[in-house]
């Protein structure tokens, strides 16, 4: 519950920051933009300083309340919950079937991969010649 709450303070602080800072008016330089024209809405030197001190405030809490949640996070243990409901229960082995009568040749090799043909209860192990 203070979890949350101060993560809500967060976000709201981040967000009247970067308000600040967007109010600001651009000082030359920054990004390739110009200085802008001095008659905009925040021309008077009080309203810069002004926005200058509100900046380094949000700035300090933005900071602080980070440090803050982060020390909030790393000291709450919240009890783990492992779902056990599947512990012990094997795959359903419908999907296999065994190999069929003229199968035979083909099991044996692919149980034997990269190795002779193993031979099969009830065939013989004879070579045939391939024809040509």
């Amino acid at each position: 519950m203070l979890f949350t709450f101060l993560l809500v303070v967060q976000a709201i602080i981040a967000f009247a920051l970067v308000t600040v800072i967007l109010m600001q008016r651009s000082e030359g330089g920054g990004l390739g933009m110009g200085g802008g024209s001095p008659s905009g809405l925040m021309s008077a030197r009080g309203a810069a300083d002004f926005l200058t001190k509100a900046t380094q405030i949000l700035a300090f809490l933005f900071v602080g309340m980070s440090i803050v949640l982060a020390v909030v996070a790393a000291t709450t243990h919240r009890q783990s919950t492992v779902d056990t409901s599947l512990v012990g229960k094997a795959a359903p082995a419908d999907n296999l079937s065994p190999p069929m009568a003229g199968d035979d040749a083909l099991s044996g090799a692919a149980a034997n991969a990269g190795g002779a043909a193993a031979p099969v209860a009830g065939t013989t192990n004879q070579s045939v010649p391939l024809a040509q």
